[in-house]
């Protein structure tokens, strides 16, 4: 693009509001003043400072003030500077038309409603209303590359009769690429009326790139954030598109400001809450779906990346709006990922998670200890720290020794375990040659080949979260984690008593010093996947402990400290 020869288009700074997402908008007001002061100072036209909301949607011990962006908080920021128009944020479904009185529009010109493409009538009808009160009004279309060439057609159809000011394209999902802008601006530039915007996000990395080609096509606004702040992979920063402008077309941009602002704030606040490029974003990207999928599944540590893209494949044919964790955890519990595969035409095909198998199974390691005591080695932390003790154990009673993941060398055990391709990929090398090495089913068979040459026995089990049971020696359930599912392989294997060490659980200090005994290369998983493992591996605990006493034998029991309680019975009982 000739740069010097740019259409005329406004910049909106949305750093306050976009980038409280990630410290839930508790930004100090001399920061939000600092950036207000440095955007004006810069040349930026419009700054969006916060979200608006009330307590009849949200409790306001969960944000801070810039979700609710009350009267005396503008007054707050923007007493004594004058300077670029202010913009507010709302989401349709959370506000009311009476959160924007007459006082608020001394200060606010621009409202800006966000509605997927179900809650687009009733976010333009708000928006109407909102005008009536002396307000400029965008409605934000979030979303807008999963529309079908008709919904669009509805949506401009909509807006032809309405008297909103800005339709704002969101690119959502960070997937738009420069070559797609021009038909996604096209249709709406029917609409003489009504101006165009455009919101980019960077997960593929396109953000400034799009936001160039989009201004080539003629929108009027684009949205920006300083240090590209925002959630995910973040947004188009405002010191490159500034930089971009000041050195090659006129002389109303001045970066220097938002440079300091950078230097002195956002440096450390990206330190403290991270943000930018990463794995999951791009994938989101690439799947035009919400980045809370590939996240979840990634934070989840359990899959490979062909089971993340195989899964993501399955998410883009259901075309979900928004997040849904039970559409994720119905993906995750019929089977499709580590079970789904492609057919020779390329086509996704799931796996029937009800299905029988369809040919005989012989489980060789069935019965094969009949009456001997076992041993499982979790990777909690104490498992080093009871080393000596587990060593005493082990001598006294000579237990079958099932281990899995990484041991570290602590304890060679009889039967070393993976189900997780993550952790196969990344700790078969660490594998005693003396372990028989014991490999689920899902694992393939060319890709155990590429990273060992050992020999293996396979692991049967139903990769479900079934109730537990066992059928001709099958495990018809995951169990959630492998330390949980080669209890119940103790059992298939004739287990007359099975103990366990270093099975902490996930609660307590663990939430924050970490669940293994050793460190692993990987981001720190949300709290709610944490707790959620945790109570899957205690319900599949006391279903095993369950299924043992049925059949007339001891029930479990963890011998070193754990937050499964009810099994807990101290190793100095039996040395």
């Amino acid at each position: 693009m000739d740069s010097d020869k740019l259409p005329h288009f406004d910049i909106l700074d949305c750093t306050i509001r976009d980038g409280g997402y990630l410290n839930n908008w508790r930004f100090d007001t001399k920061i939000v003043r600092e950036v207000y002061r440095a955007l004006s100072k810069a040349g930026v036209d419009i700054v969006e400072i916060g979200f608006r909301g009330t307590d009849k949607y949200f409790d306001r011990n969960e944000f801070g003030p810039w979700r609710f962006t009350d009267l005396q908080d503008l007054k707050e920021v923007v007493g004594g500077i004058k300077g670029a128009r202010l913009a507010i944020m709302g989401d349709y479904g959370k506000l009311d038309v009476e959160d924007f009185t007459d006082n608020y529009r001394e200060y606010v010109d621009l409202i800006r409603i966000a509605a997927h493409k179900d809650g687009t009538p009733g976010a333009i009808r708000q928006l109407e209303e909102i005008k009536k009160k002396g307000f400029t009004v965008s409605l934000n279309a979030m979303g807008i590359t999963s529309y079908t060439g008709e919904e669009t057609k509805e949506l401009v159809n909509m807006l032809a009769d309405s008297d909103i000011d800005y339709i704002y394209i969101a690119d959502s999902y960070g997937s738009i690429l420069p070559d797609q802008m021009r038909q996604l601006v096209e249709p709406f530039k029917a609409l003489k009326h009504i101006k165009i915007g455009f919101h980019p996000h960077n997960s593929l990395q396109m953000a400034f790139a799009n936001t160039l080609e989009a201004i080539k096509c003629g929108v009027d606004i684009i949205d920006s954030t300083i240090y590209g702040m925002g959630r995910g992979a973040g947004n188009l920063p405002t010191e490159v598109m500034l930089s971009y402008l000041q050195l090659s077309t006129t002389d109303k941009y001045n970066v220097i400001p938002i440079l300091h602002c950078i230097d002195r704030f956002f440096t450390n606040i990206q330190t403290d809450e991270p943000w930018g490029y990463q794995l999951p974003y791009m994938l989101s990207g690439i799947f035009q779906c919400h980045p809370y999928y590939p996240k979840t599944l990634v934070d989840y540590r359990e899959f490979s990346m062909e089971d993340i893209w195989n899964a993501l494949e399955v998410l883009s044919k259901i075309n979900p709006v928004g997040f849904s964790k039970e559409i994720l955890d119905d993906i995750i519990k019929s089977g499709m990922i580590g079970g789904l595969g492609k057919d020779k035409m390329g086509e996704v095909k799931s796996v029937d998670a009800k299905k029988k198998r369809e040919r005989a199974i012989e489980v060789s390691y069935k019965d094969l200890y009949e009456g001997r005591d076992f041993l499982i080695l979790a990777n909690g932390p104490t498992l080093k720290e009871y080393g000596t003790k587990i060593d005493e154990f082990i001598r006294k009673y000579n237990p079958v020794i099932l281990g899995a993941n990484y041991l570290s060398g602590l304890f060679t055990p009889h039967y070393h375990a993976f189900n997780n391709k993550k952790r196969f990929v990344d700790y078969i090398d660490t594998v005693n040659a003396d372990a028989v090495l014991f490999l689920g089913e899902n694992l393939q068979d060319e890709m155990i080949k590429e990273y060992t040459s050992r020999s293996y026995e396979t692991l049967y089990f139903n990769d479900e979260l079934n109730d537990f049971n066992i059928i001709d020696g099958v495990i018809q359930s995951n169990c959630r984690t492998i330390a949980v599912l080669l209890m119940g392989v103790a059992i298939v294997m004739g287990a007359n008593r099975i103990f366990a060490v270093g099975m902490d659980g996930y609660t307590g200090a663990g939430l924050k010093e970490g669940f293994h005994f050793y460190k692993e290369k990987v981001e720190p998983e949300e709290d709610d996947l944490v707790i959620e493992r945790h109570h899957y591996n205690q319900h599949f605990i006391e279903q095993i402990d369950e299924y043992l006493k049925n059949a007339g034998k001891e029930g479990i029991h963890i011998l070193t400290p754990t937050s499964y309680k009810a099994f807990y019975k101290g190793i100095e009982n039996y040395l």
